[in-house]
């Protein structure tokens, strides 16, 4: 019987055929997808033929197609509804795919045959893509390792496959966490909270067949809980529980995993001839040294830590005003911080959510990219990894652009967080192939029956991810490795955050912020109210980011630390770190860190796109219109099409002129100073 991971995919839009596929396919489908594209990659370099940019370059862009589209189906699966034969498979599959890329960049001729191009690129009439292309691809073989020898060569590929290894096993770690624990609500304990925190509750109880009400590590429901719940003895309970996963001994404990991943990556960069890791990851982004990185983050410090420190002391004073003992601790800050907004802005989360339905908020991010950019939105029906998926094919003007898929709810098998990827990204090599676009979320399901409600931050999420998507949806290059989102890490997070403005265009809600009762809109008062209120809380919020994103730099800029506990302790004590803010993401379950090399030494990449986005969206205000045509097709003409085919930097300035400063950010944040 033919493995339908490897037949022809007779489907809508060639969507995988989520219906035939079994756990039982993936295996041998990697295996000889990593042969054909072996068996390629072999082609290419015993080619007779001089060197030459189709039988080199564009031959090593096609040779894993196959492998690229089984691998997208899997992931899309083991991220999103991940299952312990799954997660065996990830732990199978991430030695062999590291050792696959090994063999590639320490193939000898084929490094020869682009080295050969490279020294003859000035003759060879490139066009400008191209010419990246090669540069690109030359040296991602040279940071690969492709012009060792001997046993650093052969140490070098151990410590890569170790690293793959490692990541697999930190995320599973941390998900084996989250899946685990439960706290059991009584009826008595839910005095005081919100309807759809109560129904949150029980429909986690339902879940986990715990017998009632349950609160769980899914941030849909513990940091709701946490704003709500009177009970601080139950707050902490479920705070500390939350910010100790991975951290709690036996085989899920990650912070051993931690340190031998920090070892490796220093080892790593060292046989490659950097001073560090951080020198190493930073050289091909747009901060380009761990200095730049610093000061940019220092900046924000300095005036969030002191924003944060004066709400600590009104909060405190609440928390004494309930006749509680001081200090104010980490698990009382979301509590009395919403009440307080109840207090100052007449501002009630629970009384905000009905407005803020999930089918509206997409129909809000799906009308803004039309009137931005022309796409229309259709449901179709495709096959789909799990039930609560939905899809669309996006056209424009007739035609097919991409095909997006949405996974919205939270569930024990998803890991946590919110993020896009492609099935299938665009090119053009071979045909104009539309790409396949997924966007997932953790929000709360509702109850059979009743609409999803979100918080302003859910929805803020939504179009977040949804501006990744765009970014995948309007690529328009010829070849795959640069496409979409294949970006410098610091400017990937551009378009995202970018488009997270549009949520706040008063027109855009007045339309789409409908009652999920009355359907009639959020009334204009309550609207200003929210849109006033959209920086409360920011010295809180950027403090426990930006104290993140520096223990992350001060983990890669030296040596290795033997205990990066240790080092985290150090750094929060060196910046100040106020004692009721926690990091957002402590080491033992910092996923953007150690699941893998993504944001590794890069995590201060969302506040480097944050300094560009806030300029970015300055323009559309200084044009009087968030919808200005002209301005929207400039950055689809720069930013939003052209993947990797361009600096990131030219990218930017082809847009707005010039790069930006960190005002607007400080502005945005309300943290600039008089």
């Amino acid at each position: 019987m033919t493995n339908p991971l490897l037949a022809p995919w007779n489907t809508p839009f060639e969507m995988p055929p989520f219906d035939k596929i079994t756990d039982a396919d993936f295996s041998p489908a990697v295996d000889a997808a990593i042969d054909t594209a072996r068996d390629a990659i072999a082609a290419i370099t015993h080619n007779k033929e001089a060197p030459s940019f189709a039988n080199t370059i564009e031959a090593l862009e096609i040779a894993d197609a196959q492998l690229g589209r089984v691998l997208g189906a899997f992931y899309a699966l083991a991220g999103a509804d991940s299952t312990p034969q799954r997660e065996a498979l990830q732990r199978e599959f991430a030695p062999k795919l590291s050792a696959y890329g090994s063999v590639i960049s320490s193939n000898v001729a084929l490094f020869e045959r682009i080295d050969d191009l490279w020294t003859r690129r000035d003759v060879m009439d490139l066009t400008p893509e191209e010419a990246r292309v090669l540069m690109l691809t030359r040296r991602g073989f040279v940071r690969a390792g492709a012009q060792l020898t001997g046993a650093n060569a052969e140490r070098l590929k151990e410590v890569k496959a170790r690293l793959a290894v490692l990541g697999t096993q930190f995320m599973q770690n941390v998900l084996a966490d989250e899946k685990d624990w439960t706290m059991a609500l009584s009826e008595e304990d839910l005095a005081g909270l919100p309807d759809f925190v109560v129904a949150t509750a029980r429909a986690a109880g339902e879940e986990k067949d715990a017998g009632g009400p349950v609160v769980t590590l899914s941030r849909s429901l513990i940091v709701p809980f946490l704003q709500f719940s009177p009970r601080r003895d139950l707050r902490q309970r479920a705070y500390e529980a939350w910010t100790a996963r991975g951290a709690n001994g036996g085989e899920t404990d990650t912070r051993g995993i931690a340190a031998e991943t920090l070892a490796l990556r220093s080892e790593r960069a060292a046989l490659l001839g950097y001073e560090s890791f951080a020198d190493y990851k930073l050289e091909t982004e747009m901060a380009g040294t761990p200095e730049a990185v610093r000061d940019l983050l220092m900046q924000v410090w300095t005036p969030a830590r002191a924003a944060a420190e004066a709400d600590a002391d009104v909060l405190e004073a609440m928390l004494l005003a309930d006749g509680f003992a001081a200090p104010l601790e980490a698990w009382d800050w979301r509590y009395y911080s919403e009440k307080r907004r109840v207090a100052e802005h007449d501002l009630d989360e629970a009384a905000l959510k009905p407005y803020l339905q999930l089918d509206r908020m997409i129909e809000a991010a799906f009308s803004c990219a039309t009137r931005l950019f022309g796409l229309e939105f259709q449901p179709v029906d495709a096959p789909k990894y799990h039930e609560d998926v939905r899809t669309w094919e996006v056209t424009r003007n007739g035609t097919h652009t991409a095909l997006f898929v949405g996974d919205y709810f939270a569930r024990g098998g998803k890991r946590s967080g919110a993020w896009c990827s492609a099935m299938r990204s665009q090119q053009k090599l071979g045909g104009d192939i539309r790409p396949i676009v997924v966007n997932v979320c953790n929000f709360a399901k509702p109850a059979e029956g009743s609409p999803a409600l979100l918080s302003f931050d859910d929805a803020r999420t939504l179009f977040h991810e949804f501006g990744h998507a765009l970014h995948q949806m309007l690529s328009d290059v010829t070849y795959e490795s640069i496409s979409g989102t294949s970006v410098a890490r610091d400017f990937v997070e551009l378009p995202s955050q970018l488009y997270e403005h549009w949520l706040e265009v008063p027109e855009v809600l007045a339309e789409f912020a409908t009652h999920a009762q009355t359907g009639e809109a959020m009334p204009g008062e309550m609207l200003k109210r929210m849109l006033a209120a959209a920086t409360y809380d920011t010295g809180f919020s950027t403090v426990e980011y930006v104290a993140s994103a520096l223990v992350d730099l001060a983990f890669h800029e030296g040596p290795p630390p033997a205990d990066p506990m240790q080092k985290q302790a150090e750094v929060l004590e060196q910046i100040g770190m106020p004692h009721a803010i926690r990091m957002r993401h402590a080491t033992p379950h910092f996923a953007h860190v150690f699941a893998g090399d993504g944001y590794s030494c890069g995590y201060y990449s969302y506040m480097w796109s944050e300094v560009m986005d806030a300029d970015a969206f300055a323009a559309f205000e200084e044009a009087g219109d968030a919808f200005d045509s002209g301005l929207a097709a400039r950055l689809e003409d720069t930013v939003l099409s052209s993947g990797g085919s361009v600096d990131a930097a030219e990218l930017y300035k082809a847009f707005r002129g010039r790069l930006p400063g960190v005002e607007a950010l400080l502005k945005g944040r309300g943290l600039a100073t008089a």
